[in-house]
């Protein structure tokens, strides 16, 4: 039976039909709409004429990059991004988060742990397409139904609108945030002028603990750095604690937005 149009829409990108097929039919047993792409090309074509919410990211695909396919959405699109590829490499996870991705995994599979993890970062995003993707939908932006109020966490002059899960600096200029990203900043300005440790971090934003390896909170720190800090080697707002964690310094104000923006 096929998933309505209405339903959350989720782009397969792998060159192995039989892989995309079996996702594709196991995912809409699950109610979403999927698109099966085999190129980059493809799935380009897909993000301006149909954008998904998300995008399951295979990486060896034969004469394309999959890292590149993954900075192109990056740039272009805000939407989930699940790496799913057979490279375990622990080098290859952490390019895939450095490049935004939501989330690896690595084939083979459980397909209710990858419905599981697609859940997950559906739940933590609202997709919208950037007004400089050429030949995209418009912008979508989530709004307060009714007018009713939404939250934001303002500090240094940056806007944290929870509601829209968008991010202003103080020019008003809108930031790009992944999915990600977002939830580990919004988790940083719930709890200012508290040292949290990794796996508070990864337990807020992720759903689980750290392993004696995992960098996931530290390349998510250093992205949002880049796109927070004036000079993101000598950071201001998220300090390192050593042995203990990171520590948000700004001043956290709380107030009500009422009614919705309207994107330019």
């Amino acid at each position: 039976m096929q998933a309505p149009l209405t339903a959350q829409h989720i782009a397969v990108l792998d060159d192995e039909v039989d892989i995309t097929t079996l996702l594709a039919q196991y995912l809409g047993s699950h109610g979403f709409r999927i698109s099966q792409v085999q190129t980059g090309a493809a799935l380009m074509a897909l993000m301006a004429s149909d954008p998904p919410a998300l995008v399951l990211l295979d990486l060896g695909l034969p004469g394309e990059d999959g890292f590149v396919i993954a900075r192109q959405l990056r740039e272009h699109w805000r939407c989930g991004l699940v790496i799913v590829t057979g490279r375990g490499d622990a080098v290859d996870k952490v390019v895939g988060l450095e490049v935004g991705a939501d989330d690896y995994v690595t084939k083979p599979f459980d397909l209710r742990e990858l419905v599981a993890r697609v859940k997950a970062v559906l739940r933590r995003i609202v997709p919208v397409s950037l007004p400089e993707a050429v030949g995209a939908a418009k912008p979508i932006v989530a709004a307060a139904a009714g007018g009713a109020e939404r939250e934001c966490l303002d500090f240094d002059g940056w806007q944290l609108d929870v509601s829209t899960r968008s991010l202003s600096d103080p020019q008003g200029n809108e930031v790009v945030l992944t999915a990600g990203e977002f939830d580990l900043l919004q988790t940083f300005a719930q709890h200012p002028g508290r040292v949290l440790s990794r796996d508070f971090l990864l337990s807020q934003t992720r759903g689980r603990e750290a392993g004696p390896f995992d960098r996931t909170i530290d390349v998510q720190v250093g992205r949002l750095r880049k796109k927070l800090e004036p000079l993101a080697d000598a950071p201001q707002f998220i300090k390192s604690v050593r042995s203990a964690g990171y520590l948000f310094t700004p001043t956290v104000t709380t107030r009500p937005v009422r009614g919705a923006r309207t994107p330019s």
